[in-house]
């Protein structure tokens, strides 16, 4: 493990950068997902039977709940209202894009900046690289590749998984609205 750091030499910083903010954003998200702090089975439970809701209710649907019970003849609003929460809850989610696009490129910089240092060290009188600058250039070349892809690979999978339950809530907010003020669409 320590010659593949090593071996990726100054990159490795920002690739660390990259895999240390991914790593971060999805466990936040992941966190900031789940089912009880976005839409609570009970409160929407309560919602589909037209109970009251807890005025303290923390999550997500609660806090649109809450505003739509105190504006009830404004189901325009009740949806800006949910639009903002959805927003909330992508937060986030543009850094992980960037790390999905910038690790790969990072790890393909390195690997041009490798075989720069392959082809740059190519001894006139024979042709052939020098064994010590061949070995690092093809080192970091390598390595730095496969870095840039073991952090944009998982990431990209990560950042898929929460778009898709974040588009899910959305829907299932959107539903417990039209279904608290009817389905006849005046936004």
């Amino acid at each position: 493990m320590m010659e593949l750091i090593e071996g990726a030499g100054v990159f490795i910083y920002p690739l660390a950068i990259c895999s240390l903010v991914a790593v971060f954003i999805v466990i936040e998200r992941l966190y900031g997902l789940l089912s009880h702090r976005v839409c609570p089975p009970a409160l929407v439970e309560k919602i589909s039977r037209g109970q009251e809701v807890d005025p303290d209710e923390g999550s997500v649907l609660g806090r649109v709940v809450r505003f739509s019970r105190k504006n009830s003849a404004d189901k325009g609003a009740a949806k800006a209202v949910a639009r903002v929460e959805i927003n909330r809850l992508e937060r986030g989610l543009v850094l992980l894009e960037m790390v999905i696009g910038a690790a790969p490129l990072l790890g393909l910089l390195g690997t041009v900046t490798g075989l720069i240092q392959v082809f740059a060290n190519i001894s006139p009188e024979t042709g052939l690289p020098e064994p010590q600058a061949f070995v690092e250039g093809v080192a970091l070349a390598l390595t730095t590749t496969v870095i840039g892809l073991s952090i944009a690979i998982p990431s990209l999978v990560a950042n898929g998984y929460l778009q898709r339950r974040v588009e899910t809530f959305a829907v299932r907010i959107e539903s417990l609205i039209d279904l608290m003020y009817g389905t006849d669409d005046e936004a």
